[in-house]
């Protein structure tokens, strides 16, 4: 019963992944593919490690699955934080139905403050 539950969690893992692979070259700037690919790839592979875990047990590989994971649930959102807000500082524009600029208006207000 848990090697097929665990088959189950891997295969959900893998498909959130391809998920995320899909939305990396469809959507149509960096903002959105960093949200698409982020959130798949980090629940995916999270599912996946998860799987691991549930197939192997309290073991060596199921210890390793599991430091695997919290390091995945840390790096994965603040790298594509830090690769938005990069691609933000350096002036890399959002599509056009896309306009909303909060973090923008943030900013000029803060500049008017001053």
């Amino acid at each position: 019963m848990s090697e097929t539950a665990a088959f189950i969690v891997i295969g959900l893992g893998l498909a959130f992944d391809v998920f995320g692979c899909v939305g990396l070259f469809r959507l149509p700037d960096v903002y959105t593919r960093l949200q698409a690919s982020t959130k798949c790839v980090t629940l995916g592979t999270c599912l996946i490690l998860f799987g691991v875990f549930l197939y192997s047990g309290f073991s060596g590989m199921g210890g390793k699955a599991i430091i695997c994971l919290v390091f995945v649930l840390i790096t994965l959102p603040t790298g594509a934080h830090a690769l938005a807000r990069g691609a933000y500082k350096y002036g890399i524009g959002m599509r056009k139905p896309y306009l909303l600029d909060k973090y923008g208006e943030a900013q000029d207000e803060e500049m008017r403050k001053q």
